[in-house]
């Protein structure tokens, strides 16, 4: 079984914040399966499909994102799922809105959701599929920035970011991490800092 983990908040108010961006992926890949989500035994929506032979299981955290840990430790314990078997789908400021890349391990980057992964799997090595969402905020004004929506002049680019990141994932789930970080990390040479500002209360 593999799973795919989207990392975001609940509820309408963060539903179209750049903070969800992982949500809209999953969205997009559950639509593409024709899988539908609903509430699990856990703290988190699931929806089930298959990839060829290989079961998939989409999730969705209700727990807020520092606490995203939480559901990718019950899906591992349910489900006994390896790390390297769990893509993680996670907003990343320190891209520019529209690129998107795939890694089988690392940091948090300073990213709160990605670190209450890491403390409750016990471990780096699960691959994330990182979606930008840009960085244009001043000093103190990443949590506005990362809880509010796209503008309308970002609207295309996203549309294709998350139909990009939604093809990523379905060759992840079919043809392994090499193979899908082959295909969809075009520009390796071009890696980016991964020591941006973040705070503490991020939500």
């Amino acid at each position: 079984m593999l799973v795919v983990l989207a990392l975001g908040n609940p509820g309408a108010r963060y539903a179209a914040t750049r903070h969800n961006i992982g949500w809209m992926v999953a969205d997009a890949v559950a639509e593409k399966l024709g899988a539908t989500f609903a509430p699990a035994r856990g703290e988190y929506y699931e929806a089930r499909a298959s990839i060829g032979d290989v079961p998939v299981v989409l999730v969705k955290p209700t727990t807020y994102m520092n606490n995203s840990g939480i559901a990718a430790a019950q899906l591992a314990e349910r489900h006994s799922v390896a790390p390297e078997s769990m893509l993680v789908l996670t907003d990343e400021i320190q891209f520019p809105v529209g690129r998107i890349q795939l890694k089988p391990s690392g940091s948090s980057g300073g990213h709160n959701g990605v670190e209450s992964v890491i403390y409750h799997l016990g471990t780096h090595d699960f691959p994330r599929l990182r979606c930008g969402v840009g960085k244009d905020f001043g000093p103190g004004e990443m949590v506005d920035y990362v809880l509010s929506g796209f503008p309308a002049g970002e609207k295309q680019i996203v549309e294709e970011m998350i139909a990009q990141a939604r093809d990523a994932v379905l060759v992840w789930a079919s043809e392994g991490t090499a193979r899908a970080m082959n295909l969809i990390n075009t520009r390796a040479d071009a890696k980016p800092r991964e020591d941006g500002e973040r705070v503490a209360n991020d939500t």
